[in-house]
């Protein structure tokens, strides 16, 4: 055998426990998907064998009956709404914060980071009761404006954004400068265009945890009109009967619209993360 080729396969012997490990873990996050979509598009009863079983006959008929028993469209419209407004004030928000906290010099900068960084040790669940009640007094509970507001300044966002544009080499900021670019100017014209990796993995994580966030907007909202699809699709669990067809096929309708967007921007995901991770 000759070295090269010799070599190459005692790198991948050496990689494949890796790769075995990789393997496993995929299948256990994709397994809850696999078989939630199994027993939507399935027949009969055997919902709950275990091991679980695909069943004998295929059909989408629980996904026409959830159309019929829900309004499936104005939630995914309340959906789409809340997570867009989420999302384009979280980027917005984000990056002008990240840009001031690490192009601009003020006093006590390094301590507003670290506060903001600190929120992050607080659960989500704390805020509720505060966050409830200040938008009670704005006039803005009930609202998918009150959904939306209280994500716009996240910790996360904040974070990721402030190491984007210091990862920006110090040379392009100083010659933006020397060609008379203000703070305005260098923000939009040469620290976002380079930091478009971080702001799509930024869009895509906000968009993702919108999209599936339940407990916030079952606190604020009270009108069924306005309700997301992650609250309205409890509208398909009764009192008395519970179809787990249609729970499941409700539940693959709410997974599918953020999966796909995922599939088709992990590759700018994937670049955001490995300069977040550098």
């Amino acid at each position: 055998m000759p070295p090269l080729r010799s070599s190459a396969v005692a790198r991948s012997l050496r990689r494949l426990p890796d790769y075995l490990l990789l393997l496993a873990l995929a299948g256990a996050a994709c397994y809850p998907f696999v078989w939630t979509l199994a027993i939507a598009l399935g027949d009969g009863e055997q919902v709950f064998d275990f091991p679980p079983r695909l069943p004998d006959a295929w059909s989408l008929a629980h996904f026409a009956e959830v159309w019929q028993q829900i309004p499936m469209g104005r939630f995914l419209w309340n959906s789409a709404l809340i997570s867009g407004l989420t999302t384009a004030g979280t980027l917005l928000v984000s990056s002008c914060a990240g840009f001031a906290l690490s192009q601009l010099r003020f006093r006590g900068r390094q301590w507003v980071f670290y506060a903001i960084i600190a929120t992050l040790l607080l659960p989500s669940e704390t805020n509720v009761l505060s966050n409830y009640v200040t938008l009670s007094w704005l006039g803005l509970d009930d609202s998918r404006v009150g959904v939306a507001l209280p994500a716009l300044a996240g910790a996360f966002g904040i974070f990721l954004m402030k190491h984007a544009f210091e990862e920006i080499p110090e040379e392009i900021v100083a010659a933006a400068r020397m060609d008379g670019a203000d703070d305005w100017q260098l923000f939009w014209r040469i620290c976002l265009p380079l930091s478009r990796p971080y702001l799509a993995t930024l869009t895509i994580f906000t968009l993702v945890w919108s999209w599936n966030s339940y407990v916030w907007p079952s606190v604020v909202l009270k009108s069924p009109e306005l309700y997301p699809l992650s609250v309205g699709v409890q509208y398909l669990k009764g009192a008395f009967a519970t179809s787990t067809r249609m729970v499941a096929a409700g539940a693959v309708l709410t997974i599918a619209p953020v999966l796909l967007v995922f599939l088709f921007c992990q590759r700018y995901f994937m670049r955001g993360m490995d300069g977040a991770v550098k």
